[in-house]
């Protein structure tokens, strides 16, 4: 079965929900007994075809290469090793789903789902440049970590975290949700395993012609929404995750890059058939 669809008055709610957690400044939060082992210090990077691998994608992969000395293990995978994995560790459903992922973005989002919920770790988005603050915190326990983001839809730009995780900030045209990069979290983690299940039942439930969109299907919207779903059934959601407030301090998503002006950008692409670009990487 499909996923639900979200009426207007969830993705209000969804959006006054994230605020909340963006915004709290309570105590200190209290680690569940069973999200307390800490994940793989793994950091995960997928791009679809290395032997296109454009230049500046790369120098943005080889930031984070330093951190091997201090103890991190840093894994690329393209779109067949993604498959394989998928394939091996879970089964013909899920590779099935990564089938459908028409978008190498896609194929992203649904590879990191089931790479973080399998194995536990850390997935980055491989146009991600490390800014070198330490990282090893990140890694004290096996909640979900997640970035907070906030659209203002009337001006069409993002907001600034600064400004957004500010105590009582809002306004009418202020989106709040959360990123789906980094995704670090332990192995198995209950909200991975239900983003997974709620992305794969959205591609299965996708007609042969249909091409659902990116974002909510199997990107942020998708794990925003899964948030959302579980806090609404279990209480105890929020201590199951780690807002990073200030992860643009450890990471930035660089621009401009060549392949953000042809067909390999998802913006450029979403709900449209992917054609590889037929000359060189820039």
């Amino acid at each position: 079965m499909a996923a639900r669809a979200f009426a207007r008055e969830d993705h209000k709610a969804c959006s006054a929900f994230v605020r909340g957690l963006v915004q709290h400044a309570g105590s200190p939060d209290c680690v569940p007994a069973a999200l307390s082992p800490e994940p793989p210090r793994t950091l995960v990077q997928f791009w679809h075809d290395l032997r296109r691998l454009p230049n500046d994608v790369g120098e943005c992969i080889e930031s984070w290469k330093g951190l091997k000395d201090r103890g991190f293990e840093t894994l690329l995978f393209d779109a067949d090793g993604a498959r394989e994995l998928i394939a091996s560790s879970l089964g013909p459903r899920h590779e099935y789903a990564y089938e459908r992922c028409y978008h190498p973005a896609m194929q992203s989002d649904y590879f990191r789902l089931c790479y973080v919920f399998l194995k536990g770790g850390c997935y980055l988005d491989a146009d991600d440049v490390y800014n070198g603050p330490p990282i090893e915190r990140f890694f004290d326990d096996g909640r979900l970590k997640v970035q907070p983001l906030c659209y203002d839809i009337a001006m069409h730009r993002m907001v600034p975290p600064n400004v957004f995780t500010q105590p009582g900030a809002d306004a009418s045209p202020w989106i709040f949700y959360f990123n789906n990069n980094p995704l670090l979290a332990g192995p198995g983690h209950p909200i991975v395993e239900r983003a997974l299940a709620n992305a794969t039942e959205a591609l299965e439930g996708a007609t042969d012609t249909e091409l659902p969109e990116i974002q909510s299907t199997t990107g942020p919207g998708n794990l925003t929404r899964t948030i959302f779903e579980l806090s609404q059934e279990r209480n105890e959601t929020s201590s199951a995750l780690l807002v990073l407030r200030h992860w643009e301090d450890v990471a930035t998503s660089k621009w401009p890059l060549s392949y953000r002006r042809d067909a390999r950008n998802w913006r450029l692409s979403n709900c449209r058939v992917y054609e590889a670009p037929k000359r060189g990487d820039g």
